[in-house]
């Protein structure tokens, strides 16, 4: 008697978030599909600080996200409240979007060179929400308009709180703020895709929890 052939993970379970977050400061509204690299309108994603906006293209282009970000801040003041508050909903959205995070691979890692930078970025879905973020260690210089890697720091604090992500940023090579901005994105949004994957049907965890 031939042996059944082993079961595919079910990824028809939709995996999507819808998430709108208003404060005094900021009003973000976030969409979210692990399933599909495109929403049926396109990725749309405008925050009103150009170069946080091709940070979020970076993020669903390299994560294959289906990703909307409508988001509008007090950029009179600075980009630090509309950087942060994107990334705590963006955080937020993860977090529903996973569900009991039945099934997925949990962790990713991955090196990004762009020109003279090298990151490195490893991801765990733990549940648990921790950042480490080497580049503030470093005499990384300039900004991408206004926006530094502290800037990038606050984004990711506040995505990682949200969704419950442990997340280690490496910077190997590289000083000029805009390469490392970048490459430390791409290489977060590779690490996020190959953690986000649906490859079994257990949860990857022996505690029964994540």
């Amino acid at each position: 008697m031939t042996a059944p052939l082993p079961s595919s993970p079910d990824t028809s379970a939709a995996r999507r978030a819808s998430i709108h977050r208003h404060t005094h400061e900021t009003d973000v509204q976030v969409t979210l599909d692990l399933g599909s690299a495109a929403l049926p309108d396109g990725n749309r994603l405008q925050t009103g600080h150009g170069f946080l906006d091709h940070m979020l293209e970076q993020l669903a282009r390299h994560g294959r996200l289906g990703l909307s970000v409508q988001a509008t801040g007090d950029l009179h003041v600075e980009v630090h409240h509309l950087a942060e508050d994107v990334g705590i909903t963006v955080g937020q959205a993860l977090a529903q979007a996973l569900g009991n995070r039945q099934g997925i691979e949990r962790y990713g890692s991955q090196f990004i060179p762009m020109d003279e930078t090298l990151a490195h970025v490893v991801v765990d879905l733990s549940g648990r929400a921790h950042l480490a973020f080497e580049p503030e260690k470093l005499d990384v210089w300039g900004t991408a308009g206004d926006f530094s890697h502290y800037h990038l720091r606050e984004f990711l604090r506040g995505l990682c709180n949200h969704a419950g992500i442990t997340l280690h940023v490496r910077l190997l090579a590289g000083r000029e703020a805009h390469h490392v901005i970048e490459a430390i994105m791409k290489a977060f949004a590779r690490a996020l895709r190959d953690a986000v994957a649906v490859t079994s049907d257990s949860l990857p965890s022996t505690k029964g929890l994540l």
